[in-house]
């Protein structure tokens, strides 16, 4: 009997020849794994899909919108509208000065009055300084002015002086004062103040990036 033959069969039902018997695999479970994977597919296109057409119906505009102001942000101007018209900054003749000294140093404010007035300024009052600043000025200076004054004579006064601190108070006119703190050394040297002048009436143009593109 051959080892083929099932038991308690006799050779009645014997496995002869040299082929043997080959298992197939279940039809069954590869097109369960294939209907699987068609359906994970056919999910992830509807979802891109979808998100296309959101982006479409929210998002296509403002994608638009900032591809024409130079993907500046919000609020900000782009460089390429053009260059920026210089300001019109006062003359040191049209600025009144009051010089006041918040140190120890006798005949501080007088000396720096007299600087001033060599360089084209107005000079006001030369006095030690108020009881809320005076010995209370622990930097080089105070710059103090009216609100009309933040971006224009305050600016052109301190070329004038590193290192000064502007404010500015409810005060009425166009007057404004400079408190001399304990750091004050000097006044700048007049070529400098003046380079610093001429680059604060023209502003240097925004850079431009790497890729040719004007800045914001």
């Amino acid at each position: 009997m051959s080892m083929l033959t099932p038991p308690g069969m006799g050779g009645k039902y014997r496995i002869t020849g040299s082929k043997y018997p080959r298992m197939r695999r279940n039809r069954g479970r590869r097109r369960m794994v294939l209907a699987v994977i068609a359906s994970v597919v056919a999910v992830g296109l509807i979802g891109w899909g979808t998100l296309q057409l959101i982006d479409v119906f929210t998002g296509g505009d403002k994608a638009t919108a900032a591809s024409k102001r130079g993907n500046c942000p919000a609020g900000r101007p782009s460089a390429s509208a053009g260059p920026t018209a210089p300001k019109a900054l006062p003359k040191p003749g049209d600025i009144k000065v009051n010089v006041y000294n918040a140190t120890p140093r006798g005949g501080l404010a007088k000396d720096v009055a007299a600087e001033l007035k060599k360089r084209g300024f107005t000079v006001g009052k030369v006095d030690n300084a108020p009881k809320e600043y005076d010995k209370k000025v622990k930097g080089t200076g105070i710059l103090l002015g009216p609100k009309s004054a933040e971006q224009s004579t305050l600016p052109v006064l301190g070329t004038q002086l590193a290192g000064t601190e502007s404010r500015t108070d409810a005060r009425k006119g166009g007057e404004v004062d400079l408190i001399l703190g304990t750091k004050f050394k000097d006044l700048a040297k007049k070529e400098d103040a003046d380079k610093a002048l001429a680059v604060l009436a023209k502003p240097k143009p925004a850079p431009s990036t790497s890729d040719g593109k004007k800045a914001c």
